[in-house]
């Protein structure tokens, strides 16, 4: 093969990858960017990482194995993303700066939590949304996004045992939110 039927494959195979993260993003945008949502609890960090997890797919593509469905794929790298996300010094510094924040005398302090709870639709999703993460991230898979538990456990890497277990103590958490709202 000469340099220019090189060039000219590379071209190809970049035009098909810009095209499958075009249908991917198409397809799976609003569901990372409410998967992401549900890490964050903030919805403009959610609109940037759910950008920068299709860059990440964009640079993984040639990486997908095609042992699970590709909505499994990009679940996974979503999640996965935001863990790494939390954990991260950023995040960190953003978390306590706005606890610093809280002591600091403002009228509108609390003008974004304000604005939040006004167009949370309902109790039940401001309860998932205040589950602990291992609890939220399987809810949010499960019964918003109709994973099996089996493709949760590819998604997250947890054991499906663990994964029922989660799915039980968050209802659980749940009904006790609900019952403490009545």
């Amino acid at each position: 093969m000469n340099e220019l039927e090189q060039l000219s494959l590379t071209d190809q195979l970049l035009s098909d990858r810009e095209q499958v993260i075009d249908e991917l993003m198409h397809e799976y945008s609003d569901a990372i960017l409410h998967l992401v949502y549900t890490y964050v609890k903030n919805r403009t960090t959610a609109e940037d990482l759910t950008q920068e997890i299709f860059i990440k797919c964009y640079e993984k593509l040639g990486q997908f194995n095609q042992r699970s469905s590709i909505k499994t794929w990009i679940y996974r790298i979503a999640s996965n993303y935001c863990k790494d996300y939390l954990r991260s010094w950023h995040y960190r510094k953003i978390t306590l700066n706005e606890k610093i924040l809280d002591y600091i005398p403002s009228k509108s302090k609390h003008v974004e939590e304000e604005i939040i709870s006004k167009n949370e639709e309902n109790s039940l999703t401001n309860a998932v949304i205040n589950l602990p993460i291992k609890y939220r991230e399987v809810v949010y898979l499960h019964y918003y996004e109709e994973l099996s538990l089996s493709e949760i456990s590819k998604v997250t890497s947890v054991n499906i045992n663990t994964l029922k277990t989660r799915l039980k103590r968050a209802k659980e958490l749940l009904k006790e939110k609900m019952i403490e709202e009545v």
